[in-house]
């Protein structure tokens, strides 16, 4: 049997690695406390459960779901964007249903992206943004990204035989990993340099909702013109502890809604429709939910700034999303850290390399684990080191 030349190109996907060793070292009877990934430790707030508990009696929704989402889900996702932001959107052409977003991100890269093209990535961001190009034959150029430039992706810098070659650009803030916000000034530069390159923007804004001192992320599709070069993803997955539930949205440019669209109904069948009457009850219901999980998340991200802090790990307090991103200590690699961290200590964080080669020198900590067992990872790295 002879698999794909493009599944040896692959990387080992971070969080199935993540995974298989927290299991590993499980199997051995071994206490792995992981701040590896960012799954929420809380449940799903209880009226998004109880309308999902209606909806999936309800046997109009044992059927194929609709391609592109119900109407209703569309209309609600729209809604939700204009109370949120005030971003006017038709639900029938500029909103579109997704497994995730993370499910729209590969599909992404079919719609646009022909083999020998170029995808420009942030130099740190989410894996997919690069193993989507891969699959299709593409490449990526990384656009840089430092603690001097405040980790905003440089894409002036970009070659111009690269552009001449390049259909898609990814974006995402508040940032996975670097927990970077960029002022609305970076977003209308971005998207004047897409209207001069012909690029679409992929504005990824899975962490629109988590934001602490004050922060409140805006969206992409706010700034003047970003319609025309733009698309964001939205997800339930962080901001109403929806993970394991599987739906999100894409909003913005027409064309690109189309041509993902196109995609996706050649794929997949569309949301589970019981999960999207759950969705439009988090995005529409009561929002307490999301002001009490951020005042949890910025306790522990204080938590562990300060133990960080005792153990010489240095780390920006984060404006958003559910991460700290941490610099090793002088003398280690970020893979030699990590697993350094594994091997003694029995802790699991993500080695900044796994996300982009600027990531070289830094560590991702997540926050969605137990004050206690986030107070015991730090003290076991403590020993440990």
């Amino acid at each position: 049997m002879r698999t794909a030349q493009r599944m040896a190109d692959l990387p080992p996907y971070l969080f199935a690695e993540i995974d298989r060793k927290k299991e590993a070292k499980q199997a051995q009877g071994i206490d792995v406390i992981s701040l590896g990934i960012g799954d929420p430790d809380t449940p799903t707030p209880e009226h998004i459960v109880d309308a999902m508990a209606k909806a999936i009696r309800n046997p109009a929704n044992h059927q194929y779901p609709s391609y592109v989402g119900a109407k209703r889900y569309r209309e609600a996702c729209a809604e939700w964007m204009r109370r949120r932001f005030g971003v006017a959107l038709d639900p029938a052409t500029e909103v579109l249903a997704l497994i995730g977003s993370k499910e729209g991100i590969a599909h992404l890269f079919p719609a646009f992206v022909d083999p020998g093209d170029y995808t420009l990535v942030p130099g740190v961001g989410y894996p997919v943004y690069h193993t989507g190009g891969i699959l299709v034959g593409g490449r990526t150029h990384w656009m840089p990204m430092t603690r001097e430039n405040g980790f905003l992706a440089d894409f002036k810098s970009t070659p111009a035989d690269v552009l001449a070659q390049a259909k898609m650009m990814f974006l995402s803030y508040p940032n996975n990993p670097t927990s970077a916000v960029a002022p609305v000034e970076y977003f209308d530069e971005a998207i004047a340099f897409a209207k001069e390159h012909d690029l679409l923007i992929v504005h990824d804004n899975a962490y629109s909702e988590l934001g602490y001192d004050g922060y409140k992320a805006p969206s992409f599709l706010e700034r003047p013109g970003a319609k025309d070069v733009a698309i964001e993803l939205f997800s339930m997955s962080k901001a109403y502890n929806m993970t394991g539930w599987r739906v999100a949205f894409a909003a913005g440019n027409p064309d690109a809604i189309k041509a993902l669209g196109t995609v996706k109904s050649n794929i997949d069948s569309g949301v589970f429709t019981a999960v999207q009457d759950a969705a439009i009850e988090a995005m529409l219901g009561p929002q307490e939910s999301i002001a009490e999980l951020n005042a949890l998340y910025e306790r522990r991200r204080d938590l562990v700034i300060e133990a960080l802090d005792s153990i010489g790990l240095s780390a920006d307090p984060p404006r958003g999303t559910i991460y700290v991103w941490a610099r090793v200590p002088e003398g280690y690699t970020s893979a030699e850290f990590a697993s350094t961290v594994l091997e003694e200590a029995n802790v699991i964080v993500a080695a900044g390399t796994a996300y982009g080669p600027d990531g070289e020198g830094y560590i991702r900590i997540s926050l969605a684990t137990p004050d206690h067992r986030l107070t015991e990872a730090i003290e076991r790295i403590k020993n440990a080191l």
